[in-house]
């Protein structure tokens, strides 16, 4: 009998830590997008807060409540990260082994970003709990700022590996230049 066994986009090259900057797997074990019908957004946003506590995101924007995350992941679309609902008046879509999350942090991580992004992630222009969908060097990327030095970025799965070197040479230009 052939057991499977479930591993991390990045399995084998994280964690990376170099400096105070630290890079490491944030997967949960469930993404779900969720796309409410036309029309259906509000009734949608009632049953989201009635099964997880959260109401739909405004876009660019996110959300968090007992370890599951809500995440807006492009027009008329939210990721949810860490729980799974049914909710009625929307198109839901596994999307667990489609992306892979990685965590940034540490003082500096911004400064990683910017060497990769032509985002402005700076605590003046990307606040905590904002989202946006932009490139990590020649990758499409969702950030969102879920602390003052802590970045999490949704990449395609199979970019993983990828996403990890980019940054992890980011993390080590950052170090060396403090």
């Amino acid at each position: 009998m052939v057991k499977l066994l479930a591993k991390s986009p990045a399995h084998g090259v994280l964690p990376v830590t170099r400096g105070t900057l630290k890079l490491s797997d944030c997967a949960p074990d469930i993404i779900t997008s969720i796309a409410p019908f036309k029309g259906q957004e509000a009734a949608v946003s009632k049953a989201l807060k009635a099964a997880i506590g959260l109401e739909l995101p405004k876009p660019n924007r996110s959300g968090v409540k007992d370890g599951v995350r809500l995440v807006w992941s492009g027009l008329g679309q939210v990721f949810l990260l860490g729980a799974r609902v049914d909710i009625e008046g929307a198109a839901q879509t596994d999307q667990s082994d489609a992306w892979a999350c990685l965590a940034l942090r540490g003082a500096g991580a911004a400064d990683v970003l910017a060497r990769l992004s032509p985002l402005d992630l700076r605590d003046s222009h990307f606040e905590i709990d904002q989202v946006a969908r932009s490139l990590l060097g020649h990758m499409n990327a969702l950030f969102v700022r879920t602390d003052t030095d802590r970045f999490e970025i949704l990449v395609f799965r199979s970019m993983a590996q990828t996403a990890v070197h980019e940054l992890t040479r980011a993390m080590e230009s950052v170090t060396a230049q403090s």
